[in-house]
């Protein structure tokens, strides 16, 4: 959802629990090395700060897998102490195995590992009530806040009215309710009498989340809160029923004591998106290294045989519905480069193929606008490498949706599903036939995604692109 306050604290947490892990480190070093006159094995503290900087990122991976990031677990003290714990442990053991593995030491002295786990569960308890704490003072400010609107006749209405309300201490502020229930007389919020005015005033009452607390029988008004919620890129619950079912990726979650069903339009949430973002930061950058002679050798080669801009940018569609403009290397002659179709066929005296290339899903075989080095950049999606600069800048991802026009998108029921997530230079559509397969069915392999991305799912994607591109199947 739009509110990025679960994003924020979760990447708060990561930094926290990284400090804390390499404090504990830090202090079985001082304390067994430097305090102690016992025997150790002779590390320095640089190769010690060094080799524990390389391998906390595996233990922040087992607090990630525990769920520690995520808010059905650290909004629950015991579950996330617990997990704390358990984390730790085996944290440390993968430390102690991999000191085993590698048959190097990496603690001076074995105690050492006993050291840091103590201290570490007792750091990460402590880092984690600090951010709480920090998160309380910001929610005292107003910061943070999740705006709530509530839809339904049931009694979990006013049962969330009453235990939302306190903003500062459940982080939800209920501003709108749509109900004929007779709601508590403290509450001051927005009541609303039909779903129709509430949702025309969404952008006025600044809504987050939205909260369904009984199905309407007209299944076309839950369908319509429901694609409502998503165009707008709101978090989405509704108390379960037995007589809805609603498609996309759904979590089952106590909500303030009520029982909801969290529906996701995607699982890239929280600190999955930090990880894909830190991912495409770190790989992007090595890429467009690595691609810089090739891009820099394809540019001049176009420039001295065809003349013109060889790099332009191109208005796509990314994430939330926002326009970016993406670069390409330029593959149509210039004569026709920055025309519609329907201007460049005319323009060759060829008018009937604006048509035929509109009926192949905007592709034509020797396309006769594109030049013989123009070919060949697309065959080996050459053409493409100058929006690693995108990934970089954060405007698309690596692994994707692919970026396509407003009109493109203009008409397809699923648009909003499909752009809950940056789009990508690859993606599903790309590994699985780039375009020798239809239109309809590349925006459903999209959609596949959008709803099962996982950070496995992306680097087998990745592999697969460079398989696809090395057979130089077509683009």
């Amino acid at each position: 959802m739009k509110s990025g306050s679960s994003a924020v604290y979760a990447f708060l947490l990561l930094i926290g629990d990284f400090l804390a892990i390499m404090g504990a480190f830090a202090f079985a070093y001082i304390y067994r090395v430097t305090l102690s006159d016992a025997p150790f094995i002779a590390i320095s503290s640089g190769e010690y700060a060094r080799i524990f900087i390389y391998l906390s990122p595996i233990w922040i991976g087992i607090f990630a897998l525990l769920g520690l990031y995520n808010r059905g677990v650290y909004e629950w003290r015991l579950k996330e102490f617990g997990k704390l714990i358990v984390g730790s442990f085996v944290g440390i053991m993968a430390m102690i195995t991999y000191e085993f593995v590698v048959n190097r030491p990496i603690f001076p002295a074995r105690i050492m590992a006993v050291y840091a786990f103590l201290v570490a569960c007792l750091l990460l308890i402590l880092e984690r009530t600090i951010l709480r704490s920090i998160r309380l003072v910001a929610r005292h400010q107003g910061l943070g806040i999740i705006n709530t609107l509530l839809i339904g006749d049931s009694q979990y209405t006013n049962i969330l009215v009453e235990s939302l309300k306190v903003p500062r201490r459940s982080g939800y502020h209920v501003v709108g309710v749509v109900s004929s229930n007779e709601l508590p007389k403290w509450y001051k919020g927005k009541v609303f009498d039909s779903v129709d005015d509430a949702l025309h005033s969404l952008d006025k009452l600044n809504v987050h989340s939205i909260v369904l607390t009984s199905l309407n029988k007209d299944p076309m008004v839950n369908e319509k809160i429901m694609a409502t919620a998503q165009e707008n890129h709101l978090g989405f619950r509704f108390v379960p029923a037995q007589d809805a079912m609603f498609s996309g990726t759904m979590d089952v979650e106590l909500f303030q004591g009520t029982p909801l069903v969290l529906v996701h339009q995607t699982p890239l949430l929280g600190v999955g998106r930090i990880y894909k973002r830190l991912f495409d930061i770190v790989a992007g950058s090595i890429l467009l290294v690595a691609a810089s002679p090739i891009i820099g050798l394809a540019s001049l080669l176009l420039f001295i045989f065809d003349g013109g801009d060889p790099i332009y940018r191109q208005r796509r569609l990314t994430r939330f519905n926002s326009e970016i403009r993406i670069f390409k290397i330029r593959t149509q002659k210039k004569a026709y480069h920055r025309m519609t179709p329907e201007e460049g066929f005319a323009k060759l005296g060829k008018p009937q193929l604006a048509l035929k290339f509109r009926q192949n899903g905007d592709t034509l075989e020797n396309d006769p606008r594109i030049g013989k080095l123009g070919r060949l950049m697309r065959k080996t999606s050459i053409d493409e490498l100058p929006q690693l600069i995108n990934v970089i800048k954060g405007d698309i991802s690596l692994v994707g949706p692919r970026p396509l026009e407003a009109f493109e998108l203009k008409d397809y029921p699923y648009r909003h599903t499909m752009l809950s997530v940056k789009t990508g230079i690859t993606g599903l559509a790309v590994v699985a036939g780039r375009r020798d397969i239809p239109f309809e069915e590349r925006r459903k392999l999209d959609l596949y995604y959008v709803q099962n991305w996982s950070f496995w799912l992306d680097i087998k994607i990745l592999f697969r692109t460079v398989l696809e591109v090395l057979k130089i199947r077509g683009s």
